[in-house]
């Protein structure tokens, strides 16, 4: 599952606003709570771990442990029922000082369904789990080739991460010196075959044993990309693996791009795609008709000022602070949110354009 760039900005806030704390001993409290697991049970554990902890010895040290439960229960309180996704509470005491008292309590249901259970007393909260759901799980192989290059790349989140470049030794022109047009013809066929086969090897490397692979698409001018496929050049639990077959008028880096473009159907539920279509539409508005949209900073809050905004895009570019100052303003007036990477070529362009724009509900003549 995919985080959108909202949950991806705000886990990985929550999670640095935690990892500066250190716990003077074994005293900083972290609980994972799975999906549909019992709310009453989990408030009953740390009950329990509360009279455990009047055992320790240092009498600062069962303090801290013990009042960070008490936090931590009453806030567990609050909540009728687990969240869908579960919960994770931290709390203790995170005075700057020794001797000092400053306990706090955060929770966040996590935008990925939680798994595991996990009850730890440590000098820092655990946070592990949550940096891990901020890595994209979901890839996919792209493969743009022809008689002459092929390249092979990952498309993981919203970046092309180029994996192998390589060139066939297929001749480009018929030339002169006694060959005959067959013999020459022969050894085309055979530099293609080389070429696929060596195409197919690199495939099987890259593709046939990665962890979250959704699926390979496979682009390219001409008929070669067809040649590549339907030959018996690829194994067949890395052909199983193809998902499309798209025609380009490019190879090399610019195909590899052209093939995302040309994939939109196939990674429609893929928010890259959602980026994309979010920010084109924006350009296409304000190519046809200038008020219909908002850009730049001074612009967009104004116009969310007037309540005029629909959609409102953000650059992840821009600072937290000013992301959250965009996210404030749009709340009460119903303005939908999408912030925006600059990993695509549109989302370079929005943070070029000033890092804000708008899509408006309609014209608005200023």
């Amino acid at each position: 599952m995919s985080l959108t760039e909202a949950q991806r900005f705000h886990l990985k806030k929550f999670i640095k606003g935690l990892e500066g704390f250190r716990g003077r001993h074994t005293e900083l409290v972290s609980v994972y709570i799975p999906q549909d697991y019992d709310m009453n049970k989990i408030i009953n554990h740390l009950a329990q771990e509360q009279g455990t902890a009047s055992n320790i010895k240092s009498a600062s040290t069962r303090k801290n442990v013990t009042d960070a439960l008490e936090r931590m229960i009453q806030h567990l309180k609050l909540f009728k029922r687990t969240p869908p996704n579960g919960l994770v509470v931290f709390s203790g005491n995170v005075a700057e000082r020794e001797g000092q008292q400053d306990f706090k309590v955060w929770s966040i249901e996590p935008p990925i369904p939680l798994k595991t259970r996990i009850y730890r007393c440590d000098k820092e909260f655990v946070l592990d789990i949550l940096r891990d759901m901020l890595e994209a799980k979901e890839v996919y192989g792209l493969v743009v080739m022809d008689r002459r290059d092929a390249n092979i790349a990952l498309l993981k989140g919203k970046t092309i991460i180029p994996i192998v470049k390589t060139h066939s030794e297929v001749p480009g022109k018929f030339k002169a010196g006694g060959q005959s047009a067959q013999r020459f013809h022969r050894l085309i066929e055979g530099a293609a075959k080389d070429h696929y086969k060596k195409v197919a090897e690199y495939m099987k490397e890259a593709f046939l044993s990665m962890e979250g692979l959704k699926g390979i698409i496979v682009g390219g001018p001409g008929p070669t990309k067809y040649d590549l496929v339907d030959g018996n050049f690829i194994t067949n639990e890395v052909k199983k693996k193809i998902i499309a077959i798209k025609d380009l008028s490019y190879t090399g880096e610019f195909g590899l791009e052209e093939l995302l473009e040309k994939s939109q159907d196939v990674l429609a539920q893929e928010e890259v795609t959602e980026e994309k279509k979010i920010v084109g539409k924006f350009l296409e508005k304000l190519a046809i008709n200038r008020n219909m949209v908002a850009y730049g900073e001074a612009d967009a809050m104004n116009k969310l000022k007037m309540g005029v905004v629909d959609i409102l895009l953000l650059s992840e570019s821009l600072s937290d602070e000013k992301i959250e100052e965009f996210e404030a303003a749009a709340k009460p007036v119903g303005s939908e949110v999408r912030i925006i990477s600059t990993q695509t070529r549109e989302g370079a362009q929005l943070r070029d354009l000033g890092k804000v724009a708008a899509i408006l509900r309609y014209e608005v003549h200023t």
